[in-house]
């Protein structure tokens, strides 16, 4: 675990993702009040907590059961003085703790597969108030048929990935409106996958006799490859929903 953590500590994002694609979700939401209330769960880093600051003049909650991440955050809250507008909290995003009907948005950006998909929804849907907004994204499948070494892959990694359709199938089951769905761009991955690139040659040298740290490092490597050679079969969907 130490290399991973490694390989993944001070990278900007813990998943796919970039400004625009969190703009175009973000400006799907209609009619909400001047001053939103926004739960950002499995905030990560912080990259989007950030970005949605600048999208609007909302009041960020945004939780993480990670407390490094939390940290860098609020070292960014004291120096911008940004207290007024953006709070962090050590959560379980499967054990959360605010009253019912607090939020305006939910919004999480590659995170909610540590809860399952339908499972996040419906947990998470009495925290939204009345006409209120669930915005996240999620691993899909894009393309039926992939190769069955890619199919292994994710039967490992996430077993319950699903394919567009079907979400927005679990989206109604769920009892709320679809509003929007976005396939994040190609670009968005290597925005994650850039930096630990970048990481990879270094941590190589400095393991080159540690056996299961190199094999941490070929792992990650194989899943960029796979990104590389196969992200026609899958990509990360943003999926906007809306409360009744």
């Amino acid at each position: 675990m130490e290399v991973f953590f490694e390989i993944h500590s001070d990278n900007p994002r813990e998943g796919p993702g970039n400004y625009d694609s969190t703009k175009r979700a973000f400006e799907s939401l209609t009619n909400l009040p001047e001053k939103p209330s926004i739960l950002d769960i499995g905030c990560g880093p912080g990259k989007q907590t950030f970005d949605l600051l600048k999208l609007s003049n909302a009041r960020i909650t945004a939780v993480d059961n990670y407390q490094p991440y939390l940290d860098t955050i609020q070292i960014k809250i004291d120096c911008d003085n940004l207290g007024n507008r953006l709070q962090v909290i050590n959560m379980d995003m499967a054990d959360l703790d605010f009253e019912k009907e607090s939020f305006d948005v939910i919004w999480s950006e590659g995170a909610i597969y540590n809860i399952g998909f339908k499972n996040g929804l419906l947990s998470w849907m009495k925290y939204l108030k009345s006409s209120g907004y669930i915005a996240v994204t999620d691993a899909t499948w894009l393309k039926e048929n992939p190769p069955q070494h890619l199919l292994d892959f994710w039967n490992a990694a996430y077993p319950a990935i699903q394919s567009t359709n079907d979400n927005l199938i679990t989206i109604k089951k769920s009892r709320y409106k679809p509003v929007d769905h976005i396939i994040l761009p190609e670009s968005a991955w290597w925005e994650y996958y850039n930096p630990i690139i970048n990481k990879l040659p270094y941590l190589k040298q400095k393991y080159a006799s540690d056996k299961k740290a190199l094999a941490v490092i070929d792992d990650e490597e194989k899943e960029i490859e796979l990104y590389r050679k196969y992200s026609e079969f899958y990509g990360y969907v943003f999926y906007i929903m809306q409360k009744p």
